[in-house]
C-alpha cells in the first residue's frame, strides 16, 4: 500500500498542539488510560494519513507503557509460570496486527477508523462494569489454553489499533479464571509493552511513522506520565474519565460523518 507522507514542516502552532496533546495523553494514561483516544484523532486533524497517525501514536506512547510497567515489576514477579509463553503469544499477535495494519493501507483503515474509535470508547467507558460482569461469570479454575487463545486475538487488535487494549486483556484474564485483579492489572501492563513494542519496531524499521511528530508527542507524554503519577492520588478519576469518554464520542461522530 502507498501511504500518504507528511511533507509540510511542523510549525510552532503544531508543536504546541502536539506537545499539549502528548501531555494530556500521558496524564490520562497514568491515571485512567485512554490516551490514544486523544492523540490519534488530533494527529489525523493535523494532516497525517490514517495509518501514519496510528503508527506514530504507537511509537510515541510506547515509552509510557515501559515506565508504567517498571512500577509493577514487584507484582509481576509473582505471576504464574506460563508468563514467558504468554509474552511469546503477545509478540506474535502484536506482529500480526501490525502487519495487517500496513497491509490494509490508508483507504481501508480510514473507513475502519470511526468503528475502531467507537469500540475503543465503549470499552473504555464501560470498562468497570465489563470487567466486573466478566469476573462474576468466570470459572473458579484457571484455563491456560483459553487464556493464551484470547490474549493472542487481543494482541492482534493491539498491534492493529491498540486503544483500550488493556480492557480486553483484563477481560481475557478474568474469563480464564484470574481472581487477583491487582496481579491481572500488572500483567496487562507487562504484556502491552511487548504487543506495542513489536509493532513499534516494525513501524520504525519500515519507516511508516512521522519522526518529528513522534518526538514532540513522546516528550509531552513522558512529562504527562510523570505528572499523572504524582497527582493520581490527589484528584478524583471520574472527571478525567468523563473527558476521555466525551473526546471519544466526539471524534467517533466526526469520522462517521466523514
Amino acid at each position: 500500500p502507498i501511504f500518504i507522507r507528511r511533507t509540510s514542516p511542523v510549525g510552532p502552532f503544531e508543536i504546541a498542539i502536539l506537545a499539549g496533546i502528548g501531555l494530556l495523553a500521558g496524564i490520562s494514561n497514568a491515571i485512567v488510560g485512554g490516551g490514544t483516544l486523544f492523540t490519534f484523532p488530533v494527529l489525523l486533524s493535523l494532516g497525517l494519513s490514517p495509518v501514519v497517525a496510528n503508527t506514530t501514536c504507537t511509537v510515541a506512547l510506547w515509552p509510557g507503557t515501559v515506565t508504567a510497567t517498571r512500577a509493577f515489576m514487584p507484582i509481576i514477579r509473582k505471576s504464574p509460570a506460563q508468563l514467558p509463553t504468554r509474552v511469546a503469544v503477545a509478540i506474535a499477535g502484536g506482529l500480526i496486527g501490525a502487519l495487517l495494519l500496513l497491509a490494509s493501507g490508508d483507504t481501508l483503515f480510514f473507513h475502519l477508523v470511526p468503528w475502531l474509535l467507537a469500540v475503543a470508547t465503549t470499552l473504555f467507558t464501560f470498562s468497570r462494569p465489563i470487567v466486573r460482569w466478566v469476573r462474576q461469570h468466570s470459572p473458579g479454575h484457571r484455563s491456560n489454553i483459553q487464556l493464551l487463545v484470547m490474549e493472542f486475538f487481543c494482541a492482534i487488535y493491539g498491534g492493529y489499533f491498540g486503544a483500550a487494549i488493556g480492557i480486553l486483556l483484563l477481560s481475557a484474564m478474568a474469563l480464564s479464571g484470574e481472581q487477583d485483579m491487582q496481579l491481572a492489572n500488572a500483567q496487562r501492563n507487562f504484556l502491552v509493552v511487548f504487543i506495542n513494542g513489536v509493532a513499534m519496531l516494525l513501524f520504525v524499521a519500515m519507516g511508516i511513522f512521522d519522526w518529528r511528530v513522534t518526538l514532540i508527542v513522546m516528550a509531552g507524554s513522558i512529562a504527562g506520565g510523570y505528572i499523572g503519577a504524582r497527582i493520581a492520588t490527589l484528584i478524583p478519576n471520574e472527571p478525567l474519565r468523563h473527558i476521555v469518554t466525551a473526546a471519544g464520542i466526539i471524534f467517533s461522530t466526526v469520522y462517521f460523518v466523514r
